[in-house]
């Protein structure tokens, strides 16, 4: 069994995911759209943006977990937009075709940025931002890239060298390993203007002005081992919020979603519990196993999400035994999950 892109097995949970949960494909004016949207309908949605690097299916484990509890997840890709003006425009207009008014944006990466130069400029939309390993600006990424640009004559192979040579290269431990090949395979999945939009996203030069959002409806959730972003520039976004809630990660690497999936789908629980965002349990539409639908009723209703998934072949869990398992902060920790291995405050 081929991954997503063509190499490696894909793990088992994410074929399960692929089994259960729809890929929709909608065209708006010249941008053709590539989302997942699960989950009941009457909550307000999580917005998943990735990185670079990721499309929306990097967001699988997000979604099968919060979806089960009653909130709503969509996760995108970031569609072929060549510079921020065209990205806010396209964005809204993707809002605007499934009559979604305000939405609780989850960036990671320069899907961070994107979310914070949306919610500067669609003030009203925005109600809450979690930013994960990203940053306020693009010059330090301009500057690396003198050739930017020739980039729309960049050979395919060319910009996904590139690309990943971002990516640090292992050894890594198990799940951080997994992590890396599952979105090494994603990118193999993308075509050479998906690849070369993003990388003129990621170097025209901008930076993210003065939010409405108070930092009271923030959360910066950065890893302590090592990200593609720099210090220095993950130090900016913290000194920009600074009465933003923080979630630190001891390990995790660029892709604490994958690698990290237990820790970081609590902290966005607790980020959505935090600023109002009440799940609906009792709309949750269950499935078997075998992708059948379980009530009809719940389905009328508009709920979407799973019932018991497989093993999912060492893909599962925060994988830190390694970790201290420290909790700080006022919020009050009454989820029957476990506590997070990391640090929140």
């Amino acid at each position: 069994m081929k991954g997503a892109g063509g190499g490696a097995a894909a793990p088992g949970d994410y074929v399960y995911f692929k089994s259960i949960v729809p890929l929709h494909k909608i065209s708006i004016g010249p941008k053709l759209w590539r989302y997942y949207d699960f989950g009941p309908k009457v909550v307000p949605p999580l917005v998943c943006i990735p990185g670079i690097a990721g499309t929306a299916d990097v967001y699988y484990k997000q979604i099968m977990s919060l979806c089960m509890k009653g909130y709503r997840v969509i996760s995108i890709d970031v569609p072929q937009v060549w510079n921020h003006h065209e990205w806010i425009h396209s964005f809204e207009k993707f809002l605007d075709s499934m009559n979604i008014h305000h939405v609780h944006i989850y960036g990671t990466s320069l899907g961070g940025f994107l979310a914070q130069i949306f919610a500067q400029n669609r003030p009203r939309r925005v109600k809450s931002l979690i930013l994960s390993n990203t940053f306020l600006e693009t010059h330090k990424f301009a500057a690396a890239m003198p050739w930017s640009p020739v980039v729309n004559w960049t050979p395919s192979f060319l910009l996904k060298r590139y690309l990943l040579t971002g990516i640090r290269d292992g050894p890594h431990e198990p799940f951080i390993a997994d992590s890396v090949d599952f979105v090494v395979g994603q990118v193999e999945t993308l075509s050479r203007d998906d690849l070369s939009s993003r990388l003129m996203l990621n170097v025209n030069v901008a930076s993210v002005g003065s939010l409405m959002l108070p930092d009271s409806l923030i959360t910066i959730m950065d890893t302590n081992d090592y990200s593609a972003v720099p210090q220095q520039l993950k130090d900016q976004l913290n000194e920009r919020y600074p009465g933003a809630r923080r979630a630190v990660l001891k390990t995790g690497g660029d892709f604490p979603f994958l690698s990290r999936p237990d820790e970081v789908n609590l902290y966005l629980q607790l980020h959505l519990r935090r600023v109002g965002v009440e799940p609906r349990p009792d709309l949750v539409q269950g499935f078997t196993r075998n992708g059948t639908a379980g009530s009809s009723k719940d389905q009328k209703d508009g709920g979407d999400s799973f019932g018991d998934s497989p093993e999912d072949n060492g893909h599962r869990g925060s994988g830190g035994s390694d970790h201290d398992a420290r909790y700080r902060g006022s919020e009050s920790h009454d989820s029957d999950e476990p506590i997070p291995t990391s640090t929140m405050y």
